[in-house]
């Protein structure tokens, strides 16, 4: 079978970034005052690995028993007021957002960070319809101003220096140069109030939905995301399906364990629970509010007795920092939404298996994944089910899979490995494994003699 588009493009995407010391640098950088920040974060808890075994086992039990808790999220929240939206893939989902802003008559949009819509594309599709989406958390707003995807689950800008920001300032809204992150900061606020308060919709993912309060639980660093849920009149939130959590007494455990893991605090800054819209006799919020709630494939992974687990995920970017893969080629290179070990273990079932199952092989399997993850998901176990899947489908080459074939043949019979000398089989390593190997690194030597032959000679008794 012939590698995929987006497979070869990985590949090629990864021998350029993976030797870019300068990409290299920034990242290691970003990357270590995350590490910093998370490991005194985790001084928090008493008894941190108690904490991740109940996120765990809550966030497990919901996605086995899912319709049972979305039923009982949908009745409460449309008691409180709110609209929701079932949409079974992207294009749905997009098409019940354009008509409600079309509606509205809206020509500028305010959002604050969802990875969710980056899964369906929105920004593109509603540019298409001539409407302004202006993201208002500070890292995609600048990675927007970039013309970039983001490169991380909680970091978008993480590949970009202060420098890079003050030079993409200083080119697209002619700043003076080499202004301090508290100045870009100052002068983006500046931007996105006005923008705050002419908007007529705003967009937001959610960090869990709760279902016995029938609530969104947002959770934030900046005050953008309430601020586009108070100053427009709708409010549009889009969330996956299996966001679930079963109640607001356990807002307590999740809440902290994504701070911790996400970016090293106790909590973040502002932590919100919203329960539809404005009531008669309120002053703020919206008087629309709506939730998507998104299939998108997941049903897929739903359908997995083993990589359901993926979907416990709460998105805190934890096995992207600590992955060696990752901090090798960046974000940008998955070229999906998901990137990092959860990415690689979802995204085939969310998109297309045989299109990017190398994802699943795209992995040391060191294990560090799942020893950093909140709500401990086996990632490297599931990374090796998903690599199975490939080979059973039979989305593995034919010389893959034959020179599998016949390594396992040989490997069993001590005769047949000592058969030929070690300059023959030189020759073949080098024929069957000089392109996977790479450029970059000698392929080592295989002795004239193997181990068993030469521990034989040197241990016979003379």
């Amino acid at each position: 079978m012939k590698a995929s588009a987006e497979t070869k493009l990985f590949l090629s995407t990864s021998e350029k970034v993976g030797f870019d010391k300068t990409h290299r640098k920034k990242i290691n950088f970003n990357i270590s005052k995350y590490d910093t920040a998370v490991a005194e974060g985790k001084k928090l808890y008493a008894n941190l690995d108690l904490a991740r075994e109940r996120a765990g086992y809550l966030k497990y039990k919901v996605v086995n028993d899912l319709d049972k808790y979305l039923i009982e999220f949908e009745d409460n929240f449309l008691k409180n007021g709110g609209k929701i939206i079932w949409a079974r893939n992207a294009e749905e989902a997009v098409l019940e957002i354009t008509k409600i802003i079309e509606r509205k008559n809206s020509k500028l949009v305010v959002k604050s960070k969802s990875m969710t819509t980056e899964e369906i594309e929105l920004n593109e599709a509603l540019g298409k319809k001539e409407v302004e989406v202006v993201e208002t958390d500070l890292g995609e707003f600048i990675v927007q101003q970039a013309g970039q995807k983001p490169y991380h689950i909680v970091t978008p800008a993480m590949h970009l220096s202060k420098e890079d920001v003050a030079a993409l300032y200083h080119g697209k809204f002619q700043t003076e140069e080499n202004l301090t992150p508290e100045d870009l900061t100052l002068y983006t606020r500046k931007i996105l109030r006005e923008k705050f308060i002419h908007a007529d919709v705003g967009i937001t993912g959610a960090n869990f939905l709760i279902a016995d309060l029938g609530g969104i639980a947002l959770t934030e660093n900046e005050g953008n995301a309430f601020l586009s849920v108070s100053f427009p009149k709708t409010h549009i939130a889009i969330a996956g399906i299996e966001k679930i959590i079963p109640s607001v007494k356990d807002i307590d455990l999740f809440w902290p364990l994504l701070a911790t893991h996400g970016t090293g605090q106790h909590m973040t800054v502002y932590n919100s629970i919203l329960t539809g819209p404005k009531k008669n006799d309120e002053k703020d919020g919206p008087e629309e509010m709506y939730l998507v709630l998104l299939d998108n494939g997941r049903s897929n992974l739903l359908a997995k007795e083993r990589q359901r687990q993926a979907l416990t995920c709460i998105r805190c970017g934890a096995c992207l920092n600590v992955c060696p893969v990752y901090k090798t080629i960046g974000g940008h290179t998955y070229n999906t939404t998901y990137s990092g070990p959860i990415g690689a273990v979802i995204t085939p079932y969310l998109k297309d298996f045989k299109t990017y199952k190398h994802l699943s092989f795209a992995s040391s399997l060191c294990g560090k994944c799942t020893t950093v993850c909140p709500v401990k998901i086996p990632l490297h176990e599931l990374l090796l089910v998903n690599r199975n899947e490939a080979v059973k489908n039979g989305y593995v080459a034919w010389n893959e899979k034959k020179g599998m074939k016949w390594a396992t043949r040989a490997f069993k019979s001590r005769k047949m490995i000592n058969m030929l000398p070690g300059k023959t089989k030189n020759r073949f390593a080098g024929i069957l494994a000089t392109k996977s190997w790479g450029s970059r690194r000698v392929f080592p030597k295989i002795a004239d003699k193997s181990f068993n032959e030469q521990w034989k000679e040197n241990n016979t008794e003379k």
